[in-house]
């Protein structure tokens, strides 16, 4: 990415913003080793995954005493990355006491270690990514406004994969090649024409994360030096799935489908249907109904039905509904 590249020379903070998947942290490695600190080290720390105080002490260190089962020194992240690139992601989760010090560290290069009274100085260079609106939540209240001014030196949004689909396949070809070396296997076949209209049919609601997961699935079930053609969307796809209501399953309320229409429910009809032409007229149906209520789109219909986008095709063209769809 162009703004990356033209940012990295200068030591100076940067936040990424952009769905989750959309390979923020790939972007901050980028931005370090783009950079002249690219021989330094390169820390990264999830400021979601702790409480309060766990990742005051993970960022800060500590010292010996600090807290209960703080038996030594702790260097904390910021020094571990003294003249390199501290990456925080999920910034918008760090308490406020947090921020306030984070904060001072950016503006004065300084700190104390939890418990201790030495102020350490350090030169850090720092990128923050979050998947929130940043300026609503500080205008709430919710987040530092003097901190995001000084983090805000330059902002890199990440568009979702789905709004840059030339970028599918290119994502898809490097992680089938690499995964094709962890496999050890010399050469990559490359993905069928119906392999590729699927990855490139699908809107990735997780991005690049979910894109890398399913390439690398379909990649390792093909047997060496055969060409992909299979591709799990959804690899929790399966008949014996549980659902609501079966045995050892949680109970749930149950959506009630639309009455159908042919024979009355309960004892069997005195005279005989033709059962076949029942289904079929129900399925029809119901297939219909689903695309009226997500206004005939496609994708939002098969995600509607559980099926995937190539499974409600078939149902359609089955059913004579195909042309109607759009």
């Amino acid at each position: 990415m162009a703004a990356i590249s033209q940012v990295a020379p200068l030591s100076r903070p940067v936040l990424l913003i952009g769905e989750r998947g959309t390979g923020k942290e790939l972007m901050a490695a980028r931005l370090h080793y783009l950079s002249p600190r690219w021989n330094q080290p390169f820390v990264k720390l999830n400021c979601g995954a702790l409480n309060e105080s766990l990742l005051e002490a993970e960022l800060f260190g500590h010292e010996a005493g600090a807290f209960t089962g703080a038996q030594k020194r702790r260097l904390g992240r910021f020094e571990l990355a003294h003249k390199g690139t501290l990456f925080l992601d999920e910034i918008a989760n760090a308490p406020m006491t947090v921020q306030e010090t984070i904060l001072r560290v950016v503006e004065y290069g300084t700190f104390e270690r939890v418990g201790g009274t030495e102020t350490i100085s350090v030169d850090v260079r720092l990128a923050a990514a979050a998947n929130m609106d940043l300026p609503a939540l500080a205008a709430a209240g919710k987040f530092r406004a003097d901190l995001l001014d000084r983090l805000a030196f330059d902002v890199i949004t990440l568009p979702p994969l789905r709004f840059r689909r030339e970028d599918i396949m290119v994502v898809a070809d490097h992680v089938a090649l690499r995964m094709t070396k962890e496999l050890g296997r010399q050469v990559f076949a490359g993905f069928s024409e119906q392999a590729v209209a699927r990855l490139e049919a699908h809107d990735w609601p997780g991005n690049v994360r979910e894109l890398r997961n399913v390439v690398e699935r379909a990649v390792y079930r093909t047997p060496a030096g055969q060409m992909v053609d299979e591709i799990s969307l959804d690899p929790f796809q399966s008949p014996w799935r549980p659902q609501p209501g079966s045995p050892g399953a949680p109970a749930a309320t149950a959506t009630p489908l639309p009455p159908a229409a042919g024979p009355p429910t309960g004892a069997p009809p005195a005279q005989g249907y033709d059962f076949v032409a029942h289904i079929a007229a129900t399925e029809k149906r119901l297939l219909s109904d689903a695309l009226q209520r997500n206004a005939h789109h496609q994708k939002h219909t098969a995600d509607y039905l559980g099926m995937t986008y190539h499974q409600l095709r078939n149902q359609l063209r089955r059913h004579g509904l195909l042309s109607r769809s759009g």
